[in-house]
């Protein structure tokens, strides 16, 4: 028979392994609103390249140029195509919304037939980008509630600790069965990301090579999609960027982008 100290040793374990598991759940969806909340100013100006780079090595470069303006949560961003010569002036406008049940709108331009299609519905969301690994969803930012959020561990990267959480979507008729993140615990930044199918193997990894604080902005200046079962990957440099420069509001609509150039 158990003594009396027995028993309140377990329940106090018990009480403090329950108290654990609460606080890490919540502790994992504080920590995703922090990643969401990062500040990037109000405007943001950038000029990058894509690489497009097949299983036997070949690439493809592509630069762009893109524009973005916060409205309250809401967000607003235009990004252009300017080499090479076959994908110059095909334009992407999208409009993020914070609101977790609204789904955000999404445009592409493409000037050789001079035809805007609107990417809507939850099949061409799936769709890769312009031949990149990122899906048109990849691309929009994500509420933090559209997902079930947990701590699962610690571990260093590069030196630096981070959170690893794994998020799972309430929906479950998305591409994804579940994402893992490792949150830098220094700045909040996500410096990779494991996609994971509905059979539970794993599609797609994100790796930040290089980050950088720019005028008081932490940025992803240069990150790698590999997919695995594309044996594809796609590498993306942030050649500059500005922030909280003018942008008036005429610049983030359809008739913008059909113009296929920021001025």
């Amino acid at each position: 028979m158990k003594s009396q100290m027995q028993k309140a040793t377990m329940s106090i374990l018990a009480l403090v392994f329950i108290a654990g598991q609460v606080l890490g759940q919540n502790t994992a969806r504080e920590i995703m609103q922090k990643v969401d909340q990062q500040p990037d100013g109000d405007t943001r100006k950038s000029l990058m390249t894509m690489e497009l780079v097949n299983k036997r090595g070949s690439k493809r470069v592509r630069s762009m140029n893109s524009y973005s303006k916060d409205y309250g949560e809401d967000k607003k961003s235009i990004m252009f195509f300017e080499q090479p010569a076959d994908v110059k002036g095909t334009g992407f406008l999208t409009w993020d919304y914070h609101e977790e049940d609204k789904n955000d709108d999404r445009w592409l331009y493409l000037p050789a037939m001079k035809k805007t299609r609107r990417i809507n519905g939850s099949s061409a969301k799936k769709e890769y980008f312009m031949g990149s690994d990122f899906t048109y969803d990849d691309m929009g930012n994500r509420n933090v509630d559209e997902d079930k959020h947990d701590l699962i561990r610690t571990e260093i990267i590069k030196d630096i600790e981070c959170w690893v959480i794994e998020s799972t979507p309430k929906d479950k008729s998305e591409l994804y069965s579940r994402r893992v993140l490792w949150v830098r615990q220094d700045n909040y930044m996500v410096t990779r990301i494991e996609y994971f199918d509905k059979q539970g193997e794993m599609m797609k990894e994100l790796e930040v090579n290089e980050m950088k604080n720019i005028d008081g902005y932490w940025v992803n200046t240069m990150m790698r999609m590999k997919n695995r079962q594309r044996d594809h990957q796609t590498i993306i440099y942030i050649k500059s960027i500005e922030f909280d420069i003018p942008a008036n509001d005429n610049l983030f609509t359809v008739n913008a982008l059909e113009k296929g150039y920021i001025k």
